[in-house]
């Protein structure tokens, strides 16, 4: 399933560090609590991080009735055109604009490397991490994916 998914034990409260939209509207974790979470750091340099997006994407169409949130958090200092473009090029329709350009989120969430993704709780606690690239839709993580995260 997943190739390197660590548990977060004891979890932890996520970053209270900001980060914008694709309007330029400022935006924390806090705001997803009550919603099971799937928070992916990510940029258009980075090979790996490309070529799972269409997975994320998916995702986040299965998950949305389940009230779990997928999001994608550009670490790209272009900013959000960027990241629009790439999301227009690539297909990308499901997923927000979402863009961490000074790496506060990043960093705060102690992330190491490209692609890393957190799963966070209802409560708004990382309860595990995923470094490196992941099959995100298929069934087996689909599945685990609702088992932890669905509020």
């Amino acid at each position: 399933m997943f190739k390197s998914y660590q548990a977060t034990n004891p979890p932890r409260p996520v970053t209270a560090e900001p980060f914008v939209d694709g309007d330029s509207v400022k935006k924390t974790l806090a705001e997803y609590k009550g919603r099971g979470v799937v928070l992916n750091f990510w940029a258009t340099w980075c090979a790996p991080c490309v070529k799972e997006m269409p997975q994320l994407d998916r995702l986040h169409k299965i998950l949305k009735p389940d009230g779990i949130a997928v999001l994608t958090l550009s670490e790209d200092r272009a900013g959000a055109a960027l990241v629009k473009k790439f999301y227009q090029r690539n297909g990308l329709k499901n997923l927000d604009v979402l863009v961490d350009s000074g790496g506060k989120v990043l960093r705060g969430s102690k992330v190491r490397g490209l692609p890393t993704t957190l799963l966070i709780d209802a409560q708004g606690l990382e309860i595990g991490r995923v470094q490196g690239i992941s099959e995100w839709d298929s069934d087996d993580v689909v599945a685990f994916l609702r088992r932890r995260l669905k509020p």
